[in-house]
């Protein structure tokens, strides 16, 4: 008798879950976002026994830059891109870049702008290794509460049109009302192509 409740509680529980999450992925939005490290991907769990009941977990977890590790740390390092030594990268070797129509540490870069040269975004104390000076690095809060690194009071950006590490497609382009630089170790922009 206690095995027979056990297997018709076990099936309940699994028609629940059918019913309840079976048009789960048709009404789920789903929003990608381009990285060099691995992102955690939603996963499902349940479980179904005599002295549990069932339960359903989704995680979704979005790394909030291209370079953040377990802890979210953003790193900041220096590595030679091209003809420019000595230039600021990230933990991938993705070029880093300053606006020029940021006049303080405090980002002007926001929605096309900011796709077209995401922010390097951090949720944890930034580091730096490999050359970059830790006492040039600082953060700065963004319109939506994320938290930008800072080098030498320039936020720091990626530019989309670098797919590979060690690429500088982005050097000293004219977008969104001013140019773009690589940054060397110093936290100055490097001008010449």
């Amino acid at each position: 008798m206690k095995i027979s409740r056990t297997v018709t509680a076990t099936a309940a529980a699994v028609a629940l879950i059918t019913v309840v999450c079976g048009g789960c992925s048709s009404s789920t939005k789903t929003t990608t976002t381009a990285t060099t490290s691995p992102a955690a991907s939603p996963t499902a769990t349940s479980t179904a026994g005599a002295t549990s009941s069932p339960t359903a977990t989704s995680t979704s977890t979005e790394s909030p830059s291209p370079t953040a590790g377990a802890t979210g740390a953003a790193v900041v390092g220096a590595a030679t891109v091209g003809k420019f030594q000595n230039v600021l990268v990230d933990s991938q070797g993705r070029t880093l870049y300053l606006f020029e129509a940021d006049t303080s540490p405090t980002s002007t870069c926001y929605d096309a702008c900011a796709t077209a040269w995401p922010p390097l975004l951090t949720t944890g104390t930034p580091t730096a290794t490999g050359g970059a000076d830790q006492a040039k690095i600082t953060t700065t809060a963004r319109k939506d509460g994320t938290s930008q690194v800072v080098y030498n009071g320039h936020p720091l950006y990626y530019f989309e049109g670098d797919t590979a590490k060690g690429d500088a497609n982005g050097q000293e382009s004219s977008a969104f009302g001013a140019k773009w630089y690589v940054v060397n170790v110093s936290g100055n922009k490097v001008e010449g192509d």
